[in-house]
């Protein structure tokens, strides 16, 4: 039994059908990432003064995440265009270069991660705060029992607000300081739990990651073993590798709007 309109143009619509459910599916995903760009306004208006982060992601690793993606919706328009002409070995061409180009943007963002995970913001007993990257820690290091030392890169400051805008301070000097347990009162690494800025980064970015994700899986299908489909169905298939492109181009457009509000602001 065929499947109607899978390639032929629907009448009440004019495109067929897998393109019609695309487009209903990337609507829901302008309001899911919607509702998260307005959070963001909402809670950064609200945030307190001083107190809302500035400088605290590497802009030339955004950058870089910014250029690979937009390359990649290049390659991924390139591998749909090598279908509509019929040639299947640039098709495959192409959409390898979107693979490697979004396992490249994940592994830069898993970098970004793990620089946060590893960042901590530790307040001492008497009032100032050491900030910086885990070192190394003793092997005995027990803050409940407050035991061992904790070793960071960073410094220490007795204001917590100058932790928060780090592009107005020029020239800010960081060295190795080791701290030991019984001094520190509290400590936290800069995960989402840290404050409202970073569960913001990281909603954001970690949704924005699975996207790329699953879209990756779905190109690497249409690369692989879905490609069988060309020998079968040639124009249904490069309807496929359509509708996978235009949700490729709507997670880089995401990132468009992600990378100023998070990086250059």
């Amino acid at each position: 039994m065929d499947i109607p309109y899978t390639v032929e143009a629907r009448p009440d619509t004019g495109i067929y059908n897998a393109k019609v459910g695309i487009w209903l599916f990337l609507a829901s995903e302008v309001m899911l990432f919607g509702g998260l760009f307005s959070a963001y306004v909402l809670l950064r208006v609200g945030a307190d003064q001083g107190y809302w982060p500035h400088g605290w992601l590497d802009v030339r690793l955004g950058t870089a995440n910014t250029i690979i993606l937009a390359l990649s919706a290049i390659t991924t328009l390139l591998a749909w265009a090598a279908c509509k002409v019929g040639h299947i070995g640039k098709f495959r061409f192409f959409h390898a270069c979107t693979l490697i180009l979004a396992v490249c943007f994940l592994g830069i963002k898993s970098y970004e991660y793990h620089d946060k995970w590893i960042h901590y913001e530790i307040k001492l007993n008497d009032g100032t705060f050491a900030d910086g990257h885990l070192v190394e820690k003793s092997p005995d290091f027990d803050l409940a029992k407050k035991t061992g030392t904790f070793t960071i890169h960073g410094r220490i400051v007795t204001d917590e607000t100058l932790l928060y805008d780090l592009r107005s301070q020029k020239d800010i000097q960081l060295k190795e300081i080791t701290i030991n347990a019984a001094d520190i009162a509290q400590m936290e690494n800069y995960g989402p739990w840290h404050n409202t800025y970073l569960a913001l980064y990281f909603t954001m970015t970690g949704l924005h990651a699975l996207h790329i994700l699953g879209g990756s899986i779905v190109i690497g299908y249409l690369w692989g073993p879905g490609r069988k489909m060309w020998k079968t169905d040639r124009e249904r298939f490069t309807n496929r590798v359509e509708v996978s492109g235009l949700f490729w181009h709507f997670v880089d457009l995401v990132w468009i709007f992600l990378f100023p509000i998070l990086y250059l602001t």
